[in-house]
């Protein structure tokens, strides 16, 4: 591997923080991407919300990221993907769910209603219909908070390589202060989960 210049290194440095600074501001090519798929399936008539990482920020625990997270239909996918790729989205992997914005030169992951987060084998939650699953924000249709969390710890707790879901979970307990209760309100596969990291929360985080 080559080895980078000083000046390159200061480059990509640069780049990548306009970047960070562009997207917690709630602008640059991710949040675009997200506005654009968004907007060209409300104007379709497909049902969808945004998940993931936007959706954590839309709900008060904001975390940079470089792809877009949406739930739809296994249909809305399908209608999609015939009216829009190659034109300026093309597909991850032939067949795959995952997509590209060539435009902004970011992944758009769907999830895909009755679908299963983490390891993707059967459990007790699923990824929701997004008519049931969606409220309105500012921009578009994100994933309501309590299905939010239980498709993040369903996730973390199945698939050892998505341990950043829980901890996407411990940060939006702390971020939006969910009360103990908050865990009622989610599937029972999850709930021991959501207790363990609410009583992780408590311990305030230390400087090192």
């Amino acid at each position: 591997m080559e080895e980078l210049t000083a000046a390159e290194v200061d480059r990509r440095t640069d780049a990548l923080l306009a970047e960070a600074e562009a997207y917690f501001m709630g602008e640059g090519g991710v949040h675009n991407a997200a506005a654009a798929i968004a907007r060209r399936l409300a104007d379709a008539g497909t049902d969808y919300a945004i998940a993931g990482a936007i959706a954590l920020g839309e709900h008060g625990f904001k975390r940079l990221t470089v792809d877009v997270e949406v739930l739809v239909r296994r249909e809305g996918l399908d209608r999609f993907k015939a009216e829009w790729l190659g034109r300026g989205y093309v597909d991850v992997r032939p067949g795959g769910k995952a997509v590209r914005n060539t435009i902004n030169d970011v992944k758009i992951d769907f999830l895909i209603t009755g679908d299963f987060p983490g390891d993707g084998k059967p459990k007790p939650v699923a990824f929701p219909d997004p008519l049931e699953a969606a409220l309105a924000g500012e921009k578009y249709r994100i994933v309501s908070l309590h299905r939010l969390v239980e498709m993040k710890l369903a996730s973390g707790m199945t698939a050892p390589h998505r341990l950043q879901d829980l901890a996407d979970v411990l940060g939006v307990i702390r971020a939006a202060d969910l009360p103990r209760d908050f865990g009622a309100r989610l599937d029972p596969y999850v709930r021991d989960k959501f207790e363990e990291l609410w009583l992780a929360a408590r311990h305030p985080e230390e400087d090192y």
